[in-house]
């Protein structure tokens, strides 16, 4: 099998070999109704309680646009700095399966709402890529064949049919399962902050189909394989690995790559063929005669652009230059929106970088743990912030501004009313640290000799006064004493 070197190549057992991927990726519409119906599209309703008699293919039922849509997809294509075009077709997309009511499905083929634009993206190694988007069109979704519910019949539930997609499609810029991983998570992190679609994967609301080859480093485009409804991002990753190690092998092996779509099995971690991979002839694209073309002028883009949201990489460069934080922090907190909200709520007014490291690390750290996003922490901006302000004025030590936050974590309450009510004040009293220090220095003459010929030794007797303390003696305080007592001051 290949292993994965440097530099995004792929050692196979003659050479190297490079990855290519392309992506596209199926993103939910947020809206209330249905792209051509006034249907629901609210998540978890009973089988085919969302349906209209246009989603159900009923004769003589007619589509009739729905403008939120067309809105959101030209939101989606401003945020991803693309080409919006004035004039699209919807055009019908002809195939057969059960929960496609219609037999066809309404799409966009060669004049789609969106054209060329760029999504930024960084790379946990400190680089960044710029990954480029084709197209984006909107179209609309299939219903559900359920297999499982019954012994010998299969169920279809309607729900899902007609709800507006947009399939953003990238070019083939993407050269590891790495880059693939952070090119969806930027990808969703946008749609995100612009309300375009909330990116549940786990509801179906963000799948991709991966499509990957393989080459020699510097030849022509191989073979490509898609790999279909991939819906998680830690997926994607274990099957564009998978599948490049796959045609790797078959290639070295003296074998061809067949063009098909595959699908990707979590529980073994491999693909498998799923059917031969359709052309675009043998959908028999036509424009959909019961639509016309969709037009809109300038003037309405840039209404829609100029109500859009500070997006991520805005944000980030704000972050940076406004409050001095590292490329990477500003990164982390900018990554949901939720979380650099809750970041700006609590830097207001206080050392950002302090603020930084504390949503980064202790809640970030803490929600991670226990499976939960920022809108559940049990910890609110404000609480973090108080213990922020207490950790400034020097009322508490570092130390027990954890010992507090777990507390407010587990109990919830006024910070400040917990330090009182607990004691948990830092000792600023010289006269009881110096007691501390002086018990400790005697009854370790051989630590107080290392440390006259050792300076960095007094790290130790700081650490023994802390404990002493609890943790409650000034830092500072007892570095200056004991600084005094060693005679290294």
């Amino acid at each position: 099998m290949a292993k994965v070197l440097n530099k995004n190549l792929i050692r196979g057992g003659d050479g190297d070999w490079e990855v290519v991927i392309g992506m596209e990726v199926h993103a939910q519409v947020t809206s209330e109704s249905k792209l051509f119906s006034g249907a629901s599209t609210a998540f978890g309703g009973e089988p085919n309680s969302h349906v209209s008699l246009v989603d159900a293919a009923m004769p003589g039922m007619l589509p009739v646009i729905n403008e939120e849509c067309v809105k959101q997809a030209i939101r989606t294509g401003l945020g991803l700095k693309a080409q919006i075009n004035n004039k699209s077709v919807f055009d019908r997309k002809n195939y057969f399966y059960p929960d496609l009511p219609q037999g066809y499905q309404i799409s966009q083929y060669k004049s789609p709402i969106v054209g060329e634009g760029v999504v930024s993206v960084d790379l946990p190694d400190g680089s960044s890529i710029d990954v480029g988007i084709e197209r984006v069109h909107l179209e609309q979704d299939a219903g559900k064949s359920i297999h499982d519910q019954h012994p010998t019949l299969s169920l279809v539930d309607l729900n899902r049919s007609g709800v507006a997609l947009m399939e953003i499609v990238s070019k083939p810029d993407i050269r590891s399962s790495e880059q693939a991983k952070a090119y969806v998570s930027k990808l969703r992190s946008i749609l995100r902050y612009l309300g375009t679609c909330d990116g549940d994967m786990e509801k179906g609301s963000l799948r991709a189909d991966v499509n990957v080859s393989v080459r020699r480093p510097g030849d022509d485009l191989g073979t490509r394989c898609e790999i279909k409804n991939v819906n998680s991002i830690r997926f994607i990753g274990q099957a564009i690995e998978f599948e490049a190690r796959r045609q790797i092998d078959i290639l070295e092996e003296g074998g061809s790559i067949t063009q098909e779509t595959r699908l990707f099995d979590p529980g073994k971690g491999e693909t498998r063929s799923m059917r031969s991979k359709e052309e675009a002839h043998d959908y028999r694209y036509f424009p959909d005669p019961d639509l016309l073309p969709l037009e809109f002028d300038d003037a309405y883009v840039d209404a829609l652009k100029a109500n859009l949201p500070e997006l991520p990489d805005e944000k980030k460069a704000r972050f940076i230059d406004g409050y001095g934080l590292q490329a990477y922090d500003a990164g982390v907190l900018i990554a949901e929106r939720e979380t650099a909200e809750f970041f700006e709520d609590i830097a207001k007014g206080r050392d950002p970088k302090l603020a930084a490291n504390w949503v980064i690390n202790e809640l970030a750290g803490r929600l991670n743990k226990e499976g939960k996003d920022i809108g559940a922490s049990p910890v609110s901006s404000a609480q973090l912030g108080t213990i922020l302000d207490l950790i400034g004025d020097k009322t508490i030590s570092g130390k027990i501004a954890k010992d507090l936050f777990e507390i407010v974590w587990t109990e919830g309450g006024d910070p400040r009313a917990i330090v009182e009510q607990r004691g948990m004040k830092q000792v600023t009293d010289l006269g009881a640290i110096e007691k501390v220090v002086d018990e400790i220095v005697a009854a370790n003459p051989d630590k107080v000799a290392d440390a006259k010929t050792n300076p960095k030794a007094i790290g130790w007797f700081v650490g023994q006064v802390m404990k002493s303390s609890g943790g409650k003696a000034n830092p500072q305080a007892v570095n200056e004493l004991l600084s005094k007592k060693l005679g290294l001051a």
